[in-house]
């Protein structure tokens, strides 16, 4: 595979802008095990820029996995409708205007670094006046960036997909009247709680008083008990006087995205959003064209690379990594077990991973991203590497995820077979270029 690569190049002015932005504490980047978080930074901050977020509506996007696609989705959906849409996501995988979409493009370099000069001057003002917003972090900077770009550019709409957790997190400032959990697992356990019944707290508190809160989360689990999880957003939701629905227990992952996404746009449509014909909105806004549309990348996105099919995931935790499995062992195209390539942060559970990919892989080569701008919160791969001999792979160590990468490609080539890259985004963000030059 060739180590050209296509580089995605920042302008100077966002060039610029990140660089004074990544000064800030980024805890996407560091160990969270300390992270405190608060509201009181953000709303300072956005206090200062006129609280760019009330001059539109908002759809919150919480969960473990899948929200980024259904945000996506239900944006997409808002858009066929005729309706000016915003969508804010994370994390991004090759740039960071990936985060921020305006009208279904991403956000225009200047324009985002505009706004990042704006929201940077306001946290420069707070710091002077000792107020809250002189603490505001990378992602508050960012969110609130994003919040001034969506009013600028007058969107009806915009659906914004919440970072860790709910209840504290700084997407949370955004008054939601219909808002998702998408499901729940163990994840953020430092952070959000050792339990799905506290996660489940902390992501069902995106819900507005009096609103309404969807969710992938199924009343009873599969052994016909209450599920956990369930009851603490039962609980959540009477303490906010809202109503709690459950969507999309049955059917594959992708599916029961989608009945979340077409859902979520029924119930809009029942609160009064109407089309740029007047008529509510309703299933029929997510067409399969426009769930096509609404891919993001890195989510089980597949490339071509000498033949050989390659299926790269930021997928980070054990249920999505099976759904994934599931969804592609019944693709004829691709047959054979897959050769694996992972690599993962410290704070995920790699034995449950590890393990739920046993048995189900022809080849495992784990490899890590020490060096990478990742802050170093990464398994090595030797590491790993024992984590996966543990549950009962013959795991192969390579440092070089680039390597690596290549090893995969040429014994598929002559073997047979296809490549799954899954783990992490920062994976993903480091090999992405290459497999797009390749393609």
């Amino acid at each position: 595979m060739s180590e050209q690569a296509l580089p995605l190049q920042l302008s100077p002015a966002l060039a610029q802008a990140l660089a004074a932005l990544d000064e800030l504490v980024d805890w996407e980047r560091r160990d969270r095990s300390d992270m405190q978080r608060t509201l009181a930074p953000v709303e300072d901050v956005l206090e200062r820029l006129g609280n760019p977020h009330h001059a539109w509506q908002g759809v919150l996007v919480a969960g473990t996995k899948g929200k980024g696609s259904v945000a996506s989705m239900v944006a997409a959906g808002l858009a066929r409708a005729g309706l000016l849409v915003g969508l804010y996501t994370s994390p991004h995988v090759e740039r960071v205007t990936e985060r921020v979409v305006l009208g279904g493009e991403e956000v225009a370099d200047n324009c985002l670094a505009a706004a990042l000069d704006k929201v940077l001057t306001a946290r420069e003002a707070a710091i002077e006046s000792h107020s809250p917003g002189a603490a505001a972090t990378w992602f508050d900077c960012l969110t609130a960036a994003a919040f001034v770009c969506f009013e600028e550019a007058g969107v009806d709409w915009a659906v914004v997909e919440v970072g860790i957790g709910g209840r504290l997190d700084s997407t949370r400032v955004v008054e939601a009247s219909v808002a998702l959990v998408t499901g729940v697992d163990l994840e953020h356990t430092a952070t959000l709680g050792d339990t799905r019944r506290k996660i489940a707290t902390e992501k069902g508190a995106v819900v507005a008083n009096k609103g309404v809160l969807l969710t992938g989360v199924s009343p009873r689990g599969s052994d016909g008990q209450p599920d956990e999880a369930w009851e603490a957003l039962e609980e959540v939701c009477s303490k906010a006087k809202a109503s709690l629905v459950s969507v999309g227990q049955n059917g594959s992952f992708e599916e029961r995205n989608l009945a979340l996404a077409t859902a979520t746009l029924a119930e809009l449509g029942r609160g009064g959003v109407v089309d740029q014909y007047g008529a509510p909105l309703w299933r029929s806004h997510l067409d399969e064209t426009t769930v096509r549309s609404a891919r993001l990348p890195a989510r089980d996105e597949r490339f071509l690379v000498a033949g050989v099919q390659v299926v790269l995931d930021g997928g980070h935790v054990a249920s999505s990594i099976e759904a994934l499995l599931d969804r592609h062992e019944r693709d004829p195209e691709l047959g054979k077990k897959p050769k694996l390539l992972l690599a993962l942060g410290l704070e995920k559970d790699a034995h449950t991973i590890l393990k739920a990919l046993q048995g189900r892989v022809d080849r495992c080569l784990c490899t890590t991203l020490l060096g990478a701008s990742s802050g170093g919160r990464f398994f090595s791969d030797q590491a790993l590497a024992e984590v996966a001999h543990e549950v009962g792979h013959d795991p192969e160590a390579w440092d070089d995820p680039r390597e690596a990468l290549t090893e995969l490609l040429s014994d598929a080539a002559s073997g047979g077979g296809w490549v799954l890259i899954c783990g992490s985004f920062y994976l993903a963000g480091l090999l992405r270029p290459l497999l797009r030059s390749s393609t």
